[in-house]
């Protein structure tokens, strides 16, 4: 017996003992029985591995060569995060650093979609008790929701401190919401600087994608104003932390990559009780005659500061951060136009206030003598070629008499200005292209340069014949030209304008360009940076431009000039000089309503303000209804 113990089954004996016979017989040796694979299915195994092969080649390649740095980039999405910190954007300060703008804490509701519980009853549930936390219907905030198409948004800014507390309470449980922390402007003073400062609104998914590294998808930005002019010196530079996450999502650590900055503050030339005194005077002013705007802009005629900027209907520019939006709605729908800036895009006849400059235009033109007295009987006759019977009337406000150069301009006298604007008998007339030419030179009908965002369309208009024929298909009659004598016709400025041309006639010829920021401070008030103004030297005569002075001083003292257009700022605790102007605006829908200004400086002997009123839509010709007003202002500022 062996010493292998093998078990034999009774099919090994048979198949054994078959193979023996076989070899026997017909001399066949075969040790085991094989049965053949079928050759069809083995051709089918073999390009069926072949494929799945191929496709795996094929996916790897994709994943690691044609799309691997985007799939690099998604993992280390994934592993590292980068949060951003908040820091204070820059505030606003008047010249005497009264703080016109303030950071306030605020917190916002924010939804993450991806968070949101995947069952629809766990979704309905948790909206439902945010809607009634909020106070608003499950539907409307269901639709918001799903209307959105980001991932992750604000649902409900600025939230109140009731809906707050409840939601801090229960926020652990409402998967898809996170309360997060905010800072919101808030404008203690809305409507009394609101034009000047402007107002900040939520960032458009536009301008966050060209500006990631500055701003999150929920931030507000500036609209308006400062707030928009200055964005990048007031906004603030965040902070960054990395957090690396495991492959489950686990945070692992946490590093600071850099430091929050708060923004850098504006201190500006503004005097802030001075551009309320304005405001308060022009309302009432308002209110009194039925005017439908107005405006005022104060400046220092030495360095170009803003020293007030008042436009009329005003905003509460709070109501960009409230929840109520039909507070905000009315303002944006008003016919008046409360956010339209008309001290600085409006567009408005000037009336006489151009009579100064057309003054000394003829004078630097040498087209008559100061002293040389016109007959001012009232109007002058054109006579019609073509209609004899009716001749061209242009007339005046009224009788002058014999007036020479200084009584023009304080008396108004539209006669002696038809004259030596348009010629008239034996009177030689600038014309329409040197009365442009010398407007220009004082930069009416040329966009500003201020620190502030204006309307570019908004530039002015000085008309001649070329751009009547080119606007217009019109030529240039002589009656054009008399109308810009007065600043009638084709001729548009805004009170920006005429306050720094009339500063250069103040402060002896220099024309300085408006600025409303005089330094950028950081947040412990050192002064990083003073605002430099742009000015230049007018190419004109000292003499000459001392005439118009003169001109503009009698306007107030009655010198020689019985019907002084501005006599009533004579009791002022300073000496004054000022011209007032009235325009009548032609439209089907007031036809007898008019554009009423004054311009005036003071102290006439070393100017420290040059003050711009005007109120539009005066209904009758109230041609000294904004005199009162400079007097206030004036008196006020000179003696508080």
């Amino acid at each position: 017996m062996s010493k292998y113990n093998f078990e034999i089954e009774p099919h090994e004996v048979l198949l054994d003992k078959l193979a023996q016979e076989k070899e026997r017989k017909f001399g066949i040796s075969e040790i085991k029985m094989e049965v053949p694979i079928y050759q069809k299915n083995f051709h089918r195994f073999f390009y069926l591995s072949l494929t799945i092969f191929l496709l795996v080649f094929l996916r790897a390649l994709q994943l690691q060569t044609i799309e691997g740095k985007k799939y690099l980039s998604l993992a280390k999405e994934n592993a590292f995060l980068i949060q951003k910190i908040k820091a204070e954007r820059g505030v606003i300060y008047d010249r005497n650093f009264k703080q016109l703008v303030y950071n306030r804490p605020a917190f916002n509701l924010v939804v993450k979609k991806d968070e949101l519980p995947k069952s629809e009853e766990e979704k309905k549930a948790i909206l439902e008790e945010v809607a009634k936390i909020l106070e608003i219907d499950p539907k409307s905030l269901k639709e918001r929701i799903e209307k959105e198409p980001d991932k992750e948004f604000v649902i409900f800014p600025n939230l109140e401190t009731k809906p707050l507390i409840i939601l801090e309470t229960k926020i652990d449980k409402l998967s898809g919401f996170e309360i997060r922390e905010n800072l919101v402007r808030e404008y203690p003073e809305g409507e009394n600087f609101s034009h000047l400062i402007g107002y900040m609104s939520k960032i458009q998914k536009e301008e966050w994608g060209k500006e990631k590294i500055y701003y999150s998808i929920s931030d507000y930005v500036g609209r308006d104003g400062l707030e928009k002019y200055y964005e990048k010196t007031l906004r603030e530079n965040r902070g960054e932390v990395r957090i690396i996450r495991d492959a489950k999502g686990n945070i692992v650590s946490k590093e600071m990559v850099s430091l929050p900055s708060s923004g850098k503050s504006l201190v500006l030339w503004l005097d802030a009780d001075l551009q309320k005194k304005i405001k308060e005077e022009l309302e009432k002013k308002m209110k009194e005659v039925g005017a439908k705007g107005g405006a005022g802009v104060a400046l220092d005629p030495k360095s170009g500061g803003i020293l007030a900027m008042v436009s009329l209907p005003s905003f509460d520019n709070n109501l960009f951060f409230s929840p109520e939006k039909e507070n905000l709605d009315k303002i944006l729908n008003d016919p008046q136009k409360p956010l339209f800036n008309r001290a600085l895009n409006g567009q408005y006849l000037l009336g006489s206030t151009v009579k100064p400059l057309i003054a000394l235009a003829a004078l630097e033109e040498k087209i008559i003598s100061p002293n040389t007295k016109l007959d001012c009987q009232g109007e002058i006759v054109i006579p019609n070629p073509y209609h004899p019977d009716k001749p061209s009337i242009f007339h005046d406000w009224t009788v002058h008499g014999l007036t020479e150069m200084r009584k023009a301009i304080a008396e108004s006298c539209n006669v002696y200005f038809y004259t030596i604007g348009g010629g008239f008998q034996n009177q030689k007339g600038l014309g329409p292209t040197k009365i442009k030419q010398y407007l220009q030179l004082f930069d009416l009908g040329k966009t500003p340069k201020v620190d502030l965002p204006f309307d570019e369309n908004a530039s002015g208009l000085i008309g001649d014949p070329a751009w009547k024929m080119e606007k217009l298909k019109q030529r240039w009659w002589d009656g054009d030209t008399y109308n810009l004598s007065i600043g009638q016709g084709y001729i548009l400025a805004n009170p920006l304008q005429i306050a720094k041309a009339f500063s250069a006639v103040a402060n002896g010829g220099k024309l300085v360009e408006p600025r409303v920021v005089w330094k950028i401070i950081d947040e412990n008030k050192n002064e990083i940076e003073e605002i430099k103004t742009e000015e230049r030297e007018l190419p004109i005569d000292k003499k000459n431009l001392e005439i118009v002075r003169e001109g503009m001083r009698w306007a107030v003292t009655g010198q020689n000039s019985p019907r002084a257009s501005a006599i009533a700022l004579n009791d002022l605790p300073v000496s004054a000089a000022a011209k007032t102007g009235t325009a009548q605006t032609f439209r089907k829908n007031c036809s007898d309503c008019y554009t009423i200004w004054i311009v005036t400086f003071a102290p006439y002997e070393d100017p420290k303000i040059v003050l711009v009123l005007m109120l539009e839509d005066v209904r009758g010709r109230l041609s000294q209804v904004v005199v009162p007003v400079a007097r206030e202002v004036l008196n006020w500022y000179f003696t508080r």
